[in-house]
């Protein structure tokens, strides 16, 4: 898979570094929570399963303790496991409290689970033996069948989103249209964002933006970053020298290349426009919103930290932070498409449409966005058959959701790992 033109990695940033590592909103209740079987009354299951090394520990800094270096050292191999685990205390973040009292995970004991990959037949034990992975979770609905950690990693650790917090923002545009504070993704974008009325962004709408087919040019990593590392220069870490903002660090880039609406082309900009949309047609910040809408009826179970810009808004195409198993009950919420305990936290006619492919955008299938995969509203579109979709952050993070089956499997890790679609489809023939 191409995979490159995916995700942001931000591998070169340097934003200010603020070395707290108060796991602030995680309680002894939680870990390991979960109750086996049916209920409360259940013989104990197995909980998550921890380990203190993985592939290449030697490489990530194991004899170190996993460090998370500095603010110009904490992109080094050495340091992902702690930089991805402390991404939220090392890069400025606003909190998004859990809720006041958690909804829990039912837990099974771990069934057996095999696919073949290229000669050999393996098992999850292989997988996280041959992948760099610090998290790996799968659930049936409310019950975890798998919860493993590697790299000294735990339950406790809160871990960076990279990309998949596109996603999150696409699920907040549904909930502020539901609300009548966004009127109509066929808006232009000016409409809630007069600062952007004579700039190329301002006159796309906003479901061509939750497309990524704005027509406007953007390089991305592809095209060697050009353009995306000026984003972050101007916008994150450079703006306190360029003094230009959100809004100015967006207009520079103004160029039309395709009228809107007609191809895909994957741009990070794009969701931190729809983010401005956010703010302005709530009045709120994206954490505010995410917690009172999502994070606390869902019932997560920890403390999250969005990554701010230099004017102190969210980034909304990357730097979420949060524990695993409050990723499963976000795949849990998608799954059920929008419902949740009842109910409907996002319109269910959204998620449906934010997973298909209308007829007239057609060049957002799979194997037409993507070599493999296709493209909803900032989420991606498997390509095997029923509808099944995922979150995508780069370095090997992934959500991945069917919700005719209601599995769901959360990922979090090092880099990119392509076993594990083999893996996703074996979850699905064993447990769907």
């Amino acid at each position: 898979m191409a995979l490159t033109a995916l995700d942001l990695g931000f591998r070169g940033a340097a934003v200010g570094l603020a070395l707290n590592l108060v796991m602030a909103g995680l309680t002894s209740s939680v870990h390991a929570q979960g109750t086996a079987g049916t209920g409360n009354n259940s013989a104990a299951a197995p909980g998550p399963a921890f380990s203190d090394t993985g592939p290449d520990a030697a490489a990530y800094g194991a004899a170190a303790g996993f460090p998370v270096g500095t603010r110009t050292t904490s992109s080094q191999l050495e340091n992902l496991v702690g930089s991805y685990s402390h991404f939220g205390e090392i890069f400025p973040s606003r909190q998004v409290r859990r809720a006041t009292t958690p909804w829990l995970f039912k837990r099974a004991a771990e069934p057996a689970i095999s696919y073949k990959f290229g000669s050999e037949q393996r098992s999850i034990a292989d997988y996280l033996g041959h992948n760099p992975t610090t998290g790996l979770l799968i659930a049936k609905d409310d019950t975890i069948l798998y919860e493993h950690y590697q790299y000294a990693r735990t339950d406790r650790d809160r871990f960076l989103s990279q990309s998949m917090a596109k996603t999150i923002t696409a699920m907040l545009i549904g909930i502020a249209v539901s609300e009548g504070k966004i009127k109509s993704i066929d808006d232009p974008v000016s409409t809630y964002v007069p600062g952007l009325a004579e700039a190329e962004y301002g006159k796309t709408s906003i479901r061509d933006l939750l497309h990524m087919s704005s027509g406007v040019d953007f390089g991305e990593e592809a095209e060697g970053g050009r353009d995306l590392n000026r984003l972050w220069q101007d916008m994150v870490a450079g703006a306190w020298i360029s003094g230009k903002g959100t809004v100015n660090s967006i207009i520079q880039f103004n160029h039309r290349i395709a009228p809107a609406g007609t191809r895909f082309h994957y741009a990070s900009i794009e969701p931190d426009v729809l983010g401005m949309v956010l703010r302005n047609a709530t009045g709120k910040s994206l954490s505010d919103y995410l917690q009172e809408k999502i994070w606390q009826p869902i019932g997560a179970e920890a403390d999250a930290r969005w990554m701010l810009d230099a004017e102190g808004f969210e980034l909304a195409h990357f730097g979420f932070n949060a524990v695993l198993r409050d990723y499963a009950r976000l795949a849990r919420l998608l799954a059920h498409d929008g419902a949740w305990g009842g109910r409907q936290i996002i319109p269910a006619q959204w998620m449906v449409d934010a997973t298909t492919v209308r007829p007239s955008d057609g060049y957002l299938a799979p194997g037409k966005a993507d070599r493999d995969f296709g493209y909803g509203y900032l989420l991606w579109l498997l390509p095997w058959g029923q509808r099944q979709f995922a979150m995508f952050g780069d370095f090997g993070q992934r959500v991945c959701v069917d919700p005719a089956s209601q599995i769901v499997m959360v990922q979090t890790g090092l880099e990119q790992t392509p076993e594990i679609w083999k893996l996703w489809l074996a979850a699905l023939k064993r447990f769907g």
